[in-house]
This record gives C-alpha cells, structure tokens and sequence, in this order.
C-alpha cells in the first residue's frame, strides 16, 4: 500500500490531478445529463474533464522533466504547472471556474502543503473564483466551493494543529452539504429536480483530494459522525447526488431515477425558462480565448464585455488571462480582446448547435477529412487551405485529447485521417481516435512525428480514393521524409553530438542532436549537407515566427548551388517553437 501524504507534496498533487481525472471520467455523462445553467447544453461534465485533462498533463510535464534526477519536483512548480495547464486548458463556464480555484489554491499550497495552509488555499480559492465571475449567482459551483472552505476552517475552530485528513474530509462534507442546497438557491434547478452541474464536478474534484490523502474514497454523503445530512427539498428528497451518481443510501435523489442515472435535465412542468439568471434563452454565442494582457487592459475589457453580455469570467494574471463570455456578436467579444492583448486559442460556440459542435453538425458529413496539428498559425492557414482542420500547439501548451476529439468531430466526416505532427502526441492522439471511434467515426492515425511529415502526408491526400489506399499513401509520404529543427540550448549539457553551452544553436536531425553551432545560418547549412548526403528531392523549410527572409534566401540558395536535382520551398510558421523546421524528400 503506497505511503499517504502527511501534506500536498509533489507526489500528491499529481495523484490527485490524476484521481480527479478519473473521477470526472466516470461523470462527466451524469453531469452533462444535469446541465441547465446557464445554459442548457449538456457539456458541463466533459468541460471540467477537460480542464482537469490539462492540469494533469501539465504536472505530468514537470515530473517528465526530472526523471533523470534523483528527487521529485519542488511542491511549487507542480501545483503552479496544475493551475497553469488548468488556465490554458479551460473549457466553459465551469472549466474556467474550476481553472481560476485551482490557481487560487496553488498561490498559496506553492508556500506550504500542510493542514493549515490547505485550509487558506480553499479560502483564497473561493474568494478568486468569486471575483473572477463579474455577477456571482448562488446556488452554483461558487457556492460550493465556498461551502467548502468554511467547513473546512470551521472543522479546526476547535483548537490544536489541524489534521490534514480532517481538512479534506471536512472541505468534501461541506461541499457535498452545499450541493444538495443548490436547487433551494436557483429557481432552474429546482424546477429541473437537479443540483448544480457544476458543482457537483467540484464534489468530483474534491473527493479525488480525499482519496488521495487517504488512501479511500469518501463515503456517498457526509459522515454519520458529523452529524447533519443533506437538508430534505420538496418534502424529503436530498438533491445532492454525491460523487458517483449514487444517491446516499436510503434517500432518493430528486431527478434521479432508480441507480442514479440522471434524467433528461429540462424543466419540470413550470414553463419556459425565459431569463439568463434561469438558465433560460440567452445570448447566442460562447466564446473563449487565451489573452496576453496586462492588468490595467484586462480591467477595460471586463467592462466592455460585460456590456455585451452575461457569464463573464475572466481569470488568471500574470500577463495571462482566460476569457470566457456569452454574447450575441461574437466577432465584437473578439475585437475587445484584440484591442486589450493578444488573444489565442479563440472558440467560439453556437449554442443553437448540437451539443455545443460546429454549426455543420446538420449537415451531411463529409465522406473524409483530415485533421492536422500544427505548430504555428502560419502552418494552421497553410494547412486549412489545404482542407485541414487544424489545432494548434503552441510552444509549451500541447493540445490534450479532449481537443483532438473536438476537431474530428469539428471536421464533421465519417473517416478522418489524423495526423499528430510530433512523437511526444501519439498516446494524446492514440486516445482521441478511440474516443472518436467509440461515436462512429472511421479514424486513422498517421504517426506523423514533425510538421514537415505532415505537409508530406496532406500533400498526397487524395478523399476521392480508397480509405486504406489514401492512408498507406500518406503514411508512406511522411515516413519518407526526414525531418530536423534548429532549437537554441537553455543550458550546458550532453548530446549525441558533444557537450553544449547554454545559448548554443542545436540542430535536431529525426529528433536527435546531430549539429551543435555558433548561429542559426551556419547551424542550418551544416544540417541540410548532412540530410541531403543520403539524396532528396525537395526540401521543405518553415520559417519562426522572429526568422528574416534572408535566411530563407541564403539557404536555398546553397541548396541550389549543391544540389542541382533539389527543389526547395518556404513556409511562414508563425509563432512556433522552433526558429526553423526543415524537411527533406
């Protein structure tokens, strides 16, 4: 039996990203079933998946980063990955909330991860999340993250060094005790026999806590020993469905038939919900984004956005912020955050459209189509041109498989070819096309290992041909051409091809260091000599972002001095990781 944490080490964090992972697995179904605010799209449960999807890959990074070394990461740098893969992975109103605690929570759990300190970081947390929604409404996640910070500081009042076992175990009963008071506290839930979706994501999330400073999972309700049980709603039933979708024992859950699977979430004979505060008819837009911005420009664009809108939640800091509004005009939700910042990774959703998809879900599918990740928004344009639909990963944020499968079903087709771009994806890649498969989409994955291959592999792409046939042709493309990029060294260490300093230019051939130089023209000449030593036929260059034409031009000028049978193209990559990407046929 593993050792269980006298505090929230390292370790812990990531067993507990991992079993709120796994929790939210199990019900994310139920919690779509019961999704009716604010608005009634059923996706509140596959929303906090993914953003919890996100945190853990995030923490996952920084362990990936010390395997070679002798100790675990430092507590702060695994709870600021969580709440930093949380931010950039948020989805929805409810992903974005639980995103801004999680980054609440690790301000101060990064300082100390003791009963004491827990017990601040869920204060902090509910405060941030609070002030983050620009019109708080009780009777939702808000509510019961604050439920369960006051529990959790109420159970240690009594004195002495708080335990804490009894920290968790207090924060998850006052929590799961808020849940089942949320259809008293919002006429839409009550009218509909659920409790907050929502929040019962976050009793999810909490109990993962739990088990994962106790070794077990919280029982289905709050403790015997703790006295008081859910308050009865409508004249005994308990509304507060407790992490599992089994009702506590004895007691029916309202909305809930036998077994606990939910009903279909509408209302109750109590007509139409007519207002936003209901979770009624409102705005037709969800948008989201990823924002650059300072403080002084995020403060501005609160208020505007508020004026165009409802459910503004903005958060993060730091220089970066998710952005998350429902409005009307989408296109004007977007300029706001072009006039504050820089914004990326825009969204924007049609709540009209079948479970939040693109508005073509109505249409026929397509017979195929491909879906690409690219490195840079010049790749994504390149390749949508081509018929692609792209994802970006942008350097330090690669896409989870929750946005995998949002692109193939984006792509709207009975096959899809997907093509991962860089080795480090092919288990995210591997888990979307099951996921895709298991909703009746024909998916095959090309094991694409570099942007290059992936050009290699689109350009060949033929929909009018046999499935099969199509795939083997673009495998075949892509395995056939050998890729490299230039990186810059972060500090002195071994490679294949010697020691190097910090500031050097390294030349990665087929993802192994081949070319250690001085400066990025010298560095790339060398590596092309050597890729095209063993013969080619074209050579594919993707230019960064801050790369000069220049550059562009000197090489293929060497090319064409050197190689008389080689042809050459040039690509703008865009903000990508790499200064240059190069490919050889």
């Amino acid at each position: 039996m593993p050792q269980l944490p006298d505090d929230l080490d390292a370790v812990a964090v990531r067993t507990w990203c991992s079993l709120a992972l796994e929790a939210l697995g199990r019900e994310r179904a139920e919690i779509d079933a019961i999704n009716v605010y604010p608005i009634a799209d059923g996706d509140t449960g596959t929303n906090l998946y993914l953003t919890v999807e996100s945190a853990a890959a995030a923490v996952e990074a920084v362990f990936a980063a010390h395997e070679t070394g002798a100790t675990a990461p430092a507590t702060a740098d695994a709870v600021r990955a969580m709440a930093h893969g949380a931010l950039i992975g948020a989805r929805g109103n409810s992903g974005t909330i639980l995103a801004q605690l999680l980054r609440g929570m690790a301000g101060v759990l990064a300082d100390g991860g003791d009963a004491a300190h827990l017990r601040l970081a869920l204060a902090r947390a509910a405060d941030a999340a609070r002030r983050a929604v620009a019109h708080p409404v009780e009777g939702t996640v808000l509510t019961v993250a604050a439920a369960a910070a006051e529990a959790a500081e109420g159970d240690s009042a009594a004195g002495g060094e708080p335990d804490l076992r009894t920290v968790v175990h207090a924060a998850y009963d006052g929590a799961l005790a808020a849940l089942a008071r949320t259809p008293e506290q919002l006429a839409v839930l009550g009218r509909a026999g659920v409790v907050d979706a929502g929040g019962r994501g976050l009793v999810a999330v909490l109990g993962a806590l739990v088990e994962t400073v106790t070794g077990q999972a919280p029982v289905r309700g709050p403790r015997t020993a703790r006295g008081k049980a859910p308050t009865p709603v409508d004249g005994g039933s308990v509304l507060g469905l407790p992490v599992g979708g089994t009702p506590v024992e004895g007691v029916p859950a309202a909305g809930f038939p036998a077994g606990g699977v939910p009903e279909a979430a509408v209302p109750l004979g109590e007509g139409p919900l007519d207002c936003p505060e209901d979770g009624g008819a409102g705005p037709a837009f969800e948008v989201i984004y990823l924002l650059e911005a300072g403080d002084e420009q995020v403060a501005r664009l609160r208020t505007r956005l508020d004026a165009l809108g409802d459910s503004l939640v903005v958060v993060g800091g730091d220089g970066l912020w998710h952005v998350h509004v429902h409005v009307d005009d989408a296109g004007a939700a977007v300029e706001a955050g072009v006039e504050a910042g820089r914004p990326y990774r825009i969204r924007i959703t049609h709540f009209a459209t079948e479970s939040g998809h693109d508005l073509r879900v109505h249409a026929e599918p397509a017979q195929r189509a491909v879906v690409v990740v690219v490195p840079g928004d010049g790749l994504a344009g390149l390749c949508t041109e081509a018929g692609a639909t792209t994802v970006i990963a942008r350097p330090g944020e690669p896409p989870a498989s929750g946005e995998l499968v949002d692109a193939i079903r984006r792509a709207h087709a009975r096959e899809v070819v997907l093509l991962p771009n860089d080795a480090a994806l092919r288990h995210t890649a591997a888990a979307a096309a099951e996921q895709a498969r298991t909703e009746g989409v024909r998916v095959a994955l090309v094991p694409t290992r570099a942007a290059v291959q992936g050009i290699a592999a689109l350009a060949v792409h033929e929909p009018d041909r046999g499935f099969d046939e199509d795939v083997v042709a673009m495998t075949a493309a892509a395995g056939a051409t050998r890729y490299a990029e230039l990186a810059v060294a972060e500090r002195q260490s071994w490679t294949m091809a010697g020691i190097c300093q910090a500031g050097d230019i390294l030349g990665l051939i087929d993802g192994d260091v081949a070319v250690i130089g001085a400066d990025v023209p010298a560095t790339a000449r060398t590596v092309l000599d050597r890729m095209l030593a063993a013969g080619g036929e074209l050579v594919t260059l993707v230019l960064g972002e801050d790369v000069p034409d220049s550059l562009a031009e000197a090489l293929e000028e060497h090319v064409r001095e050197g190689y008389l049978a080689v042809d050459t193209v040039v690509y703008r990559g865009g903000h990508q990781r790499a200064p240059l990407l190069i490919g050889v046929e």
